[in-house]
């Protein structure tokens, strides 16, 4: 065997995850190795080409706030920028971008080759072995290496199977090399494994879909974007289109599904709630005639097309027959098979909240390795594992993130204090405290704090700095008295009655007045920021309800200890979520503090059970 190579830390994995955990190590100053089993899939959008979402979009711009890369990488690679939830409050909006997949690939591999302190290594870890404070990485080629920091981001490629009817493929995503022998490294350490499962819809050939029968989804006009360093606005060069499945479509399922990998043996691992298969949906919601889909382009330099919405296992020639049956979709042809794909993680609650073993020192782990799912999860946890694995390395405090700062410590506190039983999914339903934790203040609630660990530029800085000093002057102008005639325009066009002479506060509380609208006709915020007058007309708009949400933490240690009825029948409690309804059952939690302790229940889930209690409702 070759001698040992130093580092001061390696990533394992070159994925969503370990891109942010390698840059943040290598922008601390860290000397960083990272060792991927193939280069090729660096950043690599195995499954849908798009960043952000639901939920998702405040995990990428909390990202941004503390330095990461995940929110410049989708500004640059968009092809379609849309704010989902935009007729809803603000606390709830979130933005998605689709991206061209091969140039986000190419952009992130860029990223990691022109990085200081950093070095890439196409190799597969074969051991990783803890012997004083350092660890020994070996190889399978028989490179050898010592480090005293190691982060686990190896994403769904250990030991992972891809499933496609009687098909079962010893192989990564998309046919990438797999991981064989990490897995059981891992087991060698201690660490409990668990078999989860993912999967991804088929690729279309688009010269064979009629886009005509579609429903053409574009992007916003004005595009926002997730990096605050992003000085030119993303353009929309593509659409996508929405489409129906069909009775047919749904026969076509039911007939098959003896056909089923699932019914076979041939999947064992727990699948994701909130991702089902087509399959899945047509059984579980057997009432409905129809299911949407999305059509989205895979990139600028192929014709290949991603449908959303209809991921399965089902064999080859059941996928041609379940897509042939859609509108538009009649003469297509498949370029790629959708498949399943089960592979080993561990239980994270075998972690700080740091994502630091909490048995082997030095040791972290981010991503789908710690039973989540998605590109943004993963790259929030990497950041965090790659900020705490430098804090490490150079004995600082970790960087603990709380539930009530950020998504991403709703995220560390669920993996690490509840666990999950199935691949987990960030939802602004997980948040009790989701009315203060927008997109547009990520950086007032966490760049400052991401500070001292050195992922912050000085631009970054400034930028925050800037919007603070332009929100105290939007303050200032809030007791600013706005003419009768004014206030009267305005309330005709929004829908507002009781006009009369007021303050610039008292306008923009009223329900229908939205700030373009205030804007407009006032004109009193003119040469301010645009994200500073966000931020304080988000505050005005949430003024009481944020006021309440105060309230309601500080009274949550003595609600802790409310009895609850181990009769109750959850699926009568109106508010719940659904698979809140299904674990409480099982439980049958005999008070407030065990009921938020039960894996699936969310806070806000316990916040639906304390306030039907204080209405005697349960």
């Amino acid at each position: 065997m070759s001698s040992y190579i130093s580092y001061d830390a390696i990533v394992v994995g070159a994925g969503h995850a370990g891109i942010e955990a390698a840059l943040a190590l290598a922008k601390t100053g860290v000397r960083t190795l990272v060792i991927s089993i193939t280069v090729d899939n660096v950043g690599y959008m195995a499954c849908n080409p798009s960043i952000g979402g639901t939920g998702k979009g405040h995990l990428v711009r909390e990202l941004d706030a503390l330095g990461g890369f995940m929110g410049v990488a989708a500004d640059a690679c968009a092809t379609q920028i849309r704010m989902l939830n935009s007729s809803k409050g603000l606390a709830v909006r979130s933005l998605r971008a689709q991206a061209d997949k091969y140039k986000y690939h190419a952009f992130t591999k860029s990223a990691l080759e022109s990085a200081d302190n950093l070095t890439m290594r196409q190799d597969e870890v074969k051991s990783i072995v803890r012997d004083g404070k350092d660890f020994t990485v070996e190889c399978v080629t028989g490179s050898a290496y010592r480090c005293r920091a190691v982060v686990i981001a190896t994403g769904v490629y250990l030991d992972s199977t891809i499933i496609c009817g009687r098909s079962v493929q010893k192989r990564g995503p998309v046919c990438f090399p797999r991981s064989d022998y990490l897995a059981s490294a891992l087991g060698a350490l201690g660490f409990g494994l668990r078999r989860f499962k993912t999967g991804t819809p088929a690729r279309l050939a688009g010269r064979t879909i009629d886009f005509s029968r579609l429903e053409v989804q574009r992007g916003d006009e004005v595009p926002y974007t997730f990096s605050a360093l992003t000085k030119k606005q993303p353009k929309n060069t593509t659409v996508c289109y929405l489409g129906y499945t069909n009775e047919r479509t749904h026969d076509i399922i039911r007939a098959a599904l003896g056909t089923s990998p699932r019914r076979l043996g041939l999947i064992t691992g727990t699948g994701a709630r909130y991702c089902p298969s087509i399959e899945d949906k047509v059984v579980r919601f057997a009432d409905k005639p129809r299911h949407a889909f999305f059509l989205e382009p895979e990139g600028a330099g192929t014709s290949e097309w991603y449908i959303q919405g209809i991921s399965t296992s089902l064999p080859p020639a059941v996928q041609r027959d379940i897509y042939r049956s859609i509108e538009g979709l009649e003469d297509v042809e498949i370029v790629r098979d959708a498949y399943a794909i089960e592979y080993e993680c561990i239980d994270a609650r075998e972690l700080f909240p740091s994502f630091m073993s909490k048995r082997i020192s030095g040791l972290f782990f981010a991503g789908q390795v710690n039973g989540t799912s998605g590109y943004e999860e993963a790259a929030a946890q990497g950041m965090l594992a790659g900020i705490n694995a430098s804090a490490y390395l150079r004995d600082m405090a970790p960087l603990v993130l709380d539930r009530t700062d950020s998504y991403i410590g709703v995220m560390a506190d669920d993996l690490v204090t509840v666990g999950s039983d199935e691949p987990y999914r960030m939802l602004t339903g997980r948040a009790e405290c989701r009315l203060s934790l927008r997109q547009d203040n990520a950086d007032l609630r966490l760049t400052e704090l991401a500070v001292p660990y050195g992922t912050v530029s000085d631009k970054r800085l400034k930028l925050l700095r800037k919007k603070k000093s332009e929100i105290k002057k939007c303050e200032a102008l809030l007791c600013a008295q706005i003419p009768e005639q004014t206030v009267k325009a305005l309330f005709e066009e929004a829908g507002e009655e009781n006009a009369r002479a007021m303050t610039a506060f008292d306008v923009l509380k009223r329900p229908r007045v939205t700030l373009e609208l205030f804007d407009w006709h006032t004109k009193l915020f003119d040469g301010i920021l645009p994200s500073a007058r966000l931020e304080v007309y988000a505050a005005v708009r949430y003024d009481s309800y944020l006021k309440r949400q105060s309230a309601e933490l500080k009274e949550k240690s003595r609600l802790e200890n409310m009895k609850l009825d181990p009769e109750l029948d959850y699926s009568t409690v109106g508010g719940l979520r659904l698979e809140a309804r299904e674990k409480l059952n099982a439980a049958k939690p005999l008070s407030i503090g065990q009921a938020s302790r039960v894996p699936g229940v969310t806070p806000a889930d316990v916040w639906v059970l304390i306030s039907r209690l204080r209405e005697n409702i349960i």
